[in-house]
């Protein structure tokens, strides 16, 4: 696990180092005062989440291929925890399969988010997702704004 700065805490649910990297770099050079947390499985995520003494985070970007229990499993558990249930959960995956982003939406996701190509649009949709959970106010997640592109 992997923490830094403090104020709009941000949680990063990713196996892969070097998307991880990606990520904080992104948000570093973004104009934005965030913290960001991070685990490399699905475990280490609901462990965390779990832990009673711990501040939730603002928002949680979830991967969806991580070992020991994947993003989709992550998430039905996490909308099913009382105290998690209005946690900003945006899916950070490789792919996007429209059926799977349906059934993730339907289980209570709020955004979904395919990993950019390129360390600009990285940034483009990072800052989206949060300025989208900044702006949500415990509103529902809608479907017309679900997909974020850069």
């Amino acid at each position: 696990m992997n923490t830094m700065g403090n104020g709009f805490e941000l949680l990063l649910a990713d196996d892969d180092q070097d998307d991880c990297l990606f990520f904080e770099e992104a948000l570093l050079e973004l104009s934005v005062s965030a913290g960001l947390t991070t685990v490399n499985n699905g475990e280490a995520l609901l462990k965390l989440l779990s832990e009673n003494n711990r501040k939730l985070p603002n928002a949680l970007f979830l991967d969806l291929n991580m070992p020991r229990k994947n993003g989709a499993d992550c998430l039905v558990e996490i909308r099913q925890c009382n105290n998690l249930k209005e946690l900003p959960i945006i899916i950070y995956s490789t792919s996007y399969n429209p059926e799977i982003a349906n059934m993730l939406f339907e289980q209570g996701a709020n955004y979904y988010i395919r990993k950019p190509k390129t360390f600009s649009n990285l940034k483009k949709v990072i800052l989206r997702a949060i300025e989208l959970v900044k702006g949500e106010h415990n509103r529902p997640p809608t479907k017309d704004l679900f997909l974020i592109q850069p």
